[in-house]
């Protein structure tokens, strides 16, 4: 049975799916929102308890939109409680204003100011080589009066950091430049007492001398100071050039390196002595040393007058330090008052700029008394908003309200996660969010995803390796370094931690199952052959045994095959040359059979959405042909395996038929005569599958539109003529959801049912859509049941590699040396590099290898069954910080 050359799409390409946020219509309250508050509207008249309990992992929980009525004086308190709860997700009622004319945008621009000054402040500790601890416990946000006090205070701090930083940098200049000073004075150049030239033979002597004489009474004048070490050579260089040899120049490297007064390392510089002749020359060396942006300083001709300012330079070098180290001890203090004073202030500031931000998006009343919002909440919340508001509410004397309205955007979707399912969810969520409370994926995944995985990566060894590591993430989640850790694959992996360690803990399973430790199998229970019987009932004679290297064990010998392994492969196979032919096998049919059994169940997924979007007619005209079709054509196939698994024995066993040349025929409507049946009427039954798989696709194809239109076309028969407005007003504060029907399909917008969007209702649209469904859907069956033969391929490949791995690795150490302790001397580098191409081979690549397929399979083949991951997130206001 050959099927894998109809092998899917690789792995890496993959449906993307964007879940982006539905446009949002104005379908709330407008009359409220330039009214002033009801008296009738009192917070304990008002029914917040939801309809019905959907806090499950299977399906998103029920998410009601509020409108928020909140007095001018508590606004900002009751904001701010309802960031610390995380409870809502604020709707912008000011999408039409720009962001610069909102009420609170003063507010927000001083919250900016205050961030960028916590910014220069945080630099300044960091460039002292301190750190900013996180501020210990949970700080509110504060009181907008507070918001002064910081402003100044931060000032204040940061112009202190500023002056005392200055002088520092001046002192530390100053103090550089008396020690080049003294670095110049001190470093021991000879200047010549006599400026005549005493070799006539030097090369630097000018070879005519000046008609008016020698000119021995003129004056030698100096200039002396210091360079960077790499500017000396060409500094050299251009003087001697320029001034034509007409001096005479010294340069020396300082003893000590000196520190930079900018960056505060060590550096060393080289000082210059320079004696020249005439004012000409003079000025040309001051212009050449300005250019090289050289410190110069004043040199004395006589030795006790360079002795004296030697001495004089150092006393202030020492006053100089004595003020330093005074400078700094203040601005270390300033610092500790920072690095105090900012994290309480960074948190208390960026929650109150959250706050601003939030209240510049509810509208305002037309007496400007209250301030008036929407938001989305968990209907299971809503008794704790509407407490959190009356607490928040209480001292400012009225009371906050909180009243439920109906929407006709879709909610966006809230599942509630732990530890566990994060990872199970975030792989769902990756394909896209789901639609409002449609089917959840995440709580299956949590079996099927590993168990797939492991179908492909069995092996007790790599998957204990894999137990283990997870194991130890598992174990040493609270620890705070390893939260705090910020390598990012480091992070990637602790973030799936829970999902490598039910990974590790399936391959264990199936490597049990496929009888595989390393490549390597092991004998738990006995074996199911007996090789004894057969030696003893075939009569083999030496002379056969050594004309024969292989022996076959034929189980049709009475006593060779004594019964199935109890758990397993038997491990009699791994010594067997055919072992691959039979593993091929057993392995590509229980691709088929996982497949079929993955597909199916997905589908049997969609029923649950039908019914709960109140659409029972889908039932009998999608969910139906749907699993008429697939279990008709792949469930016979399926069926055809467990059947001949069961009816053929080991006698029976060479006569047995081919299920692909079966299968083959079925669609071809023939039979072949050196195929026999498996079972008396089967090319009947094989006909009528096909029929009735074809008769569900004009089914499949035309039945929900029908339907679709009839329903129209009766809904416009009985349309009233004329509108009740009364109706709408009663269904104001109606806390039921009627829209959930109309969240339930693509074909029927997301919305209340009414005449609007009845009239909008274009059958084509509907005709296209359920048209690329069918097709999608009939082609799908074929290639994505192919496609999980990729199960097959990813194990036959991983137990391969183990093997080679084995081969020319640990066999080749084990055969390396027969005594002891050679072999002891040997194995352990054998063992290193098996222990690490293992690692880097087998788990890191293959397992990585092995997600992504896995990945495919839940994505494309079993999703796009029932989840259509439409929808957005619930985002909720909060202040909490993710992990």
């Amino acid at each position: 049975m050959k099927m894998g050359q109809t092998y899917p799409a690789p792995a890496w390409d993959l449906p993307h799916r964007h879940g982006g946020h539905l446009p949002c219509q104005d379908c709330s309250l407008s009359a409220f929102r330039n009214t002033t508050v009801p008296s009738s509207l009192t917070p304990r008249s008002m029914d917040l308890r939801p309809c019905r309990t959907m806090g499950s992992m299977f399906r998103s929980e029920e998410v009601a939109l509020v409108q928020l009525f909140l007095p001018t004086a508590a606004a900002y308190t009751c904001v701010s409680q309802l960031g610390e709860l995380g409870l809502v997700e604020f709707r912008d009622l000011n999408a039409s204003v720009s962001a610069f004319q909102r009420r609170f945008v003063m507010d927000v621009r001083r919250c900016e100011e205050l961030e960028k000054t916590f910014t220069f402040l945080q630099e300044e500790v960091w460039r002292a080589g301190l750190a900013l601890s996180p501020p210990e416990g949970a700080l509110p946000a504060p009181p907008p009066r507070d918001l002064l006090r910081i402003q100044e205070e931060t000032d204040r701090l940061a112009q202190e950091l500023r002056d005392v930083r200055g002088n520092q940098q001046t002192l530390r200049a100053q103090l550089h430049q008396l020690q080049l000073h003294e670095a110049v004075l001190g470093q021991g150049h000879c200047p010549p007492l006599v400026a005549t030239d005493t070799d006539g033979s030097s090369e630097r002597t000018p070879l005519l001398q000046d008609p008016r004489g020698p000119h021995q009474d003129l004056r030698v004048n100096f200039v002396a100071g210091a360079v960077e070490p790499h500017k000396a050579a060409a500094l050299e260089r251009l003087l001697w050039r320029a001034c034509r040899g007409f001096l005479i120049a010294s340069f020396r490297e300082t003893e000590q390196p000196l520190q930079d007064p900018v960056t505060g390392e060590p550096a060393t510089w080289m000082t210059f002595l320079i004696s020249y002749w005439g004012e000409q020359i003079g000025q040309k060396i001051l212009k050449i040393t300005n250019c090289f942006h050289c410190h110069v300083f004043p040199f004395e001709e006589q030795e006790e007058a360079r002795h004296a300012a030697l001495q004089q330079l150092q006393q202030q070098s020492h006053e100089l330090l004595e003020v330093l180290g005074e400078t700094e001890r203040f601005l270390s203090q300033v610092l500790g008052r920072v690095q105090r004073l900012l994290p309480p202030w960074q948190v208390q500031i960026h929650k109150m700029k959250a706050v601003y931000l939030a209240l510049n998006q509810c509208s305002v009343s037309a007496t400007h008394k209250c301030l008036i919002a929407e938001a989305w909440c968990a209907a299971r919340d809503l008794p704790a908003l509407q407490q959190a508001l009356q607490d928040s509410s209480s001292e400012a004397g009225v009371s906050a309200v909180v009243h439920r309205i109906p929407c006709r955007d879709m909610p966006p979707t809230l599942v509630r996660t732990n530890r566990f399912t994060a990872s199970f969810q975030g792989i769902v969520d990756a394909y896209g969010v789901g639609r409002y409370q449609e089917v959840n994926p995440a709580p299956y995944t949590v079996v099927t995803f590993p168990f797939l995985f492991a179908v492909m990566f069995g092996d007790v060894g790599h998957g204990l390796l894999m137990f283990l590591f997870a194991l130890a993430m598992v174990l040493a989640e609270n620890r705070p370094a390893v939260k705090a850790a910020q390598n990012e694959i480091w992070r990637t992996f602790f973030g799936g931690r829970y999902l490598l360690l039910l990974m590790g803990l399936f391959s264990v399973y199936t490597g049990f199952i496929y009888n595989e430790c390393f490549s390597r199998a092991t004998v738990i229970f006995r074996s199911g052959w007996n090789v004894s019987a057969m030696v003893d009932q075939s009569g083999w004679s030496d002379e056969f045994l050594a004309q024969h290297p292989l022996l076959t064990l034929d189980p049709n010998v009475s006593g060779v095959f004594r019964g199935p392994y109890p758990f397993g492969i038997d491990p009699v196979w791994s010594l067997a040359v055919n072992h691959l032919s039979f593993l091929n096998s057993f392995k590509m049919k229980m691709s088929v059979i996982l497949g079929v059994t993955h597909m199916a169940f997905g589908v049997v997924l969609g029923v649950f959405n039908h019914l709960h979007f109140r659409q029972p007619y889908r039932l009998l005209l999608e969910t139906l042909p749907e699993l008429v079709f697939l279990l008709g054509l792949f469930g016979y196939l399926v069926f055809l395996v467990f059947y001949k698994w069961l009816c053929y024995t080991p006698a029976s066993a060479a006569s047995a038929p081919s299920i692909l040349i079966h299968f083959i025929n079925m669609f071809l409507f023939s039979q072949s005569p050196t195929n026999r049946p498996l079972f008396t009427g089967q090319e009947l039954v094989q006909s009528a599958l096909v029929v009735l798989a074809l008769a569900m696709v004009p089914v499949l194809l035309l039945g929900t539109p029908l339907f679709l239109f009839r329903q129209h076309r009766r809904r416009s028969r009985k349309r009233p003529t004329g509108r009740q407005l009364d109706e709408d007003q009663t269904g104001l504060l109606d806390s039921s959801n009627a829209s959930e029907a109309a969240w339930g399909s693509d074909e029927e917008k997301a919305g209340c049912p009414g005449p609007e969007e009845e009239a909008e209702f274009v059958p084509s649209e509907v005709f296209m859509h359920q048209a690329i469904h069918t097709i999608e859907f009939c082609l799908g069956c074929i290639s994505n049941t192919a496609s999980y033969l990729r199960l097959w391929a990813l194990s036959l490949a991983h137990a391969q590699l183990s093997e080679v791995l084995w081969a020319m690795v640990m066999r080749t150490g084990l055969r390396m040396g027969n005594k002891i302790g050679v072999m002891a001397v040997v194995l352990v580098p054998i063992f290193a590099a098996f222990a690490v191409l293992t690692v880097a081979i087998l788990l890191v690549m293959e397992g990585l290898s092995a997600f992504l397929h896995a990945l495919r399979l839940h994505w494309v083949e079993f999703q796009n069954k029932f989840y259509s991951g439409t929808g957005y997130k619930l985002s909720p206001f909060s202040f909490a910080v993710e992990e």
